[in-house]
């Protein structure tokens, strides 16, 4: 077994930790966020993750997670440093590095011996060698530090599963002997890993969640055809499911992508395309209909009250970009409730786990008694039978296809 340090304790930083204390590795979480630490160490996931605060109580009680505010106390045993911090998105469109740039050289600065940095964070295409180039720099101790790209696939809500289930390993190293490390750190999961160079790496995960951003802009284009023709749009994403090469999963016609991965990486990549004159027309035309589907939703109830909505009591069931998460980073929930207060409606909104935005009310029934419409915009389990009971009288705006009627 291993010692590991994980810089960020956000939803990559904090489940990748867990997820290896639990497979038997001594693993040291750093945040600069005082309280933050302190609510962790106490065994409370800060973040909404079935299942992730049982696995955190279970080997903090077992002394093999710890969290810390010290560089220098995570990087005192550690054979292996993750780097986890955010990588959001800057009005180019490019990824803000500076997060990443900060904690290269919160290495450089604290390590104390040969040590392998492990990037899980997603990054663009070179910079895990500009990650190496900061810490040589700025080093104070002679060490040999190694860098790997090991980007992570985790769905929000699934994140725990996902780990334990995944399709594959990525190890991207420029030295086998590194590479292995990482493999044999990653062996007790007993999963499918292939090993790149570290470049070819960092684009597999872009190029993976473009494409599955992709699908969902298809089909909601295919969703948008089939409602002026008199078709089923659920009945084709069937068809096309069962189709083996093309799966029926991210075939699911609605509202679109959010959260903190697809529309921020679908920017960048985008961005990556434009400055290397190689323009990435698919996933900029995705991204223009992703945004377009709120346009259409927030129309269809515009249309209903003749753009009229002052006054209007608006019910929104869900809030989250999606269900099983707390997470409302490019959810269309704020959008739609934005533009809806814009136009002098009156909304009241539940989510099952989201309950801190001024809109929110204590229960389903109180949204559902009081508005003259309804919006399902997240779908979570518990609307699905809760919406079959819903009057044939009660209007309902389904932004997930979650209704059969």
């Amino acid at each position: 077994m291993m010692n590991v340090a994980v810089i960020g304790t956000g939803y990559v930083g904090l489940v990748t930790g867990v997820v290896l204390s639990e497979i038997g590795h001594t693993v040291t979480c750093i945040d600069i966020d005082e309280n933050k630490v302190k609510s962790l160490k106490s065994g409370k996931s800060p973040i909404y993750e079935p299942g992730l605060d049982d696995l955190m109580m279970r080997n903090i009680g077992k002394n093999r997670l710890s969290f810390t505010m010290s560089h220098k106390e995570a990087f005192k045993e550690a054979e292996i440093v993750f780097i986890a911090v955010g990588t959001p998105q800057s009005e180019s469109g490019a990824p803000d590095l500076s997060y990443i740039k900060q904690a290269a050289k919160d290495i450089a600065l604290n390590i104390i011996r040969d040590t392998i940095v492990v990037v899980k964070s997603t990054v663009p295409v070179g910079t895990n060698d500009l990650i190496k180039t900061i810490i040589e720099k700025h080093l104070i101790v002679n060490a040999c530090v190694d860098i790997v790209s090991n980007p992570e696939f985790l769905r929000e809500g699934f994140a725990i599963h996902d780990t334990f289930h995944a399709d594959r390993i990525v190890i991207g190293a420029e030295s086998e002997v590194i590479g292995d490390k990482i493999e044999q750190l990653y062996k007790p999961l007993k999963l499918p890993i292939i090993r790149t160079n570290r470049r070819s790496a960092e684009m597999i995960k872009y190029a993976a969640n473009a494409f599955l951003a992709v699908k969902i802009s298809y089909i909601n284009e295919i969703a948008n055809l089939c409602e002026k023709v008199g078709v089923s749009v659920l009945d084709v994403a069937d068809g096309m499911g069962m189709d083996h090469r093309i799966g029926r999963a991210f075939l699911n016609p609605g509202l679109g992508y959010g959260g903190s991965c697809f529309p921020k990486d679908t920017e960048a990549i985008a961005y990556l395309g434009r400055e290397n004159g190689n323009p990435m027309t698919i996933i900029e035309s995705a991204i223009k209909v992703n945004f377009r589907q709120q346009q259409l939703f927030l129309q269809k109830v515009l249309d209903y009250f003749n753009d009229d909505v002052i006054g209007k009591a608006i019910g929104i069931l869900g809030l989250a970009f999606k269900p099983n998460t707390d997470d409302l980073r490019e959810a269309p929930s704020i959008y739609l409730i934005e533009e809806l207060k814009k136009r002098g409606a009156l909304v009241k909104a539940y989510d099952p786990v989201v309950k801190h935005l001024p809109c929110c009310v204590d229960s389903v029934n109180e949204v559902i008694e009081t508005s003259e419409v309804i919006l399902l915009v997240t779908e979570w389990n518990e609307f699905k039978e809760i919406v079959k009971e819903i009057s044939n009288e009660m209007v309902v705006f389904d932004g997930r296809y979650m209704l059969k009627k």
